[in-house]
């Protein structure tokens, strides 16, 4: 039997939007008490659906948790490569981090449950593996950003992704810790020292080693030495 359009609905939008309403309930459980108790019955009862329709779209609750990452990741990661386009005409290092670190924290501050999805996202082995392919890809972006930006030196050096994967790493990990709770500081407060940590961040150190050896030969040579 063919499936039916119902008020003028087809049968894949009907699911979709069901699909879309499991994926809302879920992120406003995790943001009031984490992943570790989230059930198939209490998603669909935040849902208001049959369990039945859980499984129309998701095969498990851990199924359920990364696609909402991966829809919220990707939501995310839109905003910040838009506002990297946008700003794409200065070449200040400053304008241009600070439109991307400003839209991340943005987003991230537009809607309360997202900051306890981002705590959430290292409670499973599966989130925290999406964590560290976010932190790989923002990561690489940087690194593109710095070799149009950077000096010839800076932006042909061999440890480029390896600053720009410690600092999104590391900015990654402060913001999760702003949203703990564990930072007495405002958001605008965050955003400039993150913009300053990777504008003022050094890739390279060719200030050359203090030369020690007169000195210590001078030193030798005081009386009583």
């Amino acid at each position: 039997m063919a499936s039916r359009n119902y008020g003028g609905v087809t049968p894949n939008e009907r699911r979709a939007r069901r699909r879309a309403v499991l994926l809302d309930a879920a992120l406003n459980l995790v943001a009031a008490s984490g992943v570790s108790g989230l059930t198939v019955r209490g998603v669909c009862a935040e849902a208001r659906l049959n369990d039945r329709y859980f499984y129309e779209s998701f095969r498990s609750t851990d199924e359920l948790l990364l696609a909402m990452l991966d829809e919220q990741m990707l939501a995310g990661s839109a905003a910040i490569f838009e506002a990297i386009v946008e700003s794409s005409q200065s070449t200040d290092p400053v304008v241009r981090s600070r439109a991307a670190i400003g839209s991340g924290l943005r987003f991230l501050t537009a809607d309360t449950r997202l900051g306890r999805l981002l705590v959430e996202s290292q409670a499973t082995e599966g989130l925290a593996a999406r964590r560290r392919d976010l932190v790989k890809t923002l990561a690489q972006v940087m690194a593109d950003q710095g070799r149009v930006l950077l000096p010839a030196d800076d932006a042909l050096d061999p440890d480029l992704d390896l600053a720009t994967f410690t600092l999104v790493s590391g900015g990654l990990d402060l913001v999760t810790s702003w949203f703990r709770g564990e930072l007495d500081i405002t958001r605008d407060r965050l955003e400039d020292f993150l913009v300053a940590l990777v504008t003022r961040a050094n890739i390279r150190d060719d200030t050359p080693a203090e030369d020690t050896t007169e000195k210590d030969t001078a030193e030798a040579a005081k009386p009583g030495n």
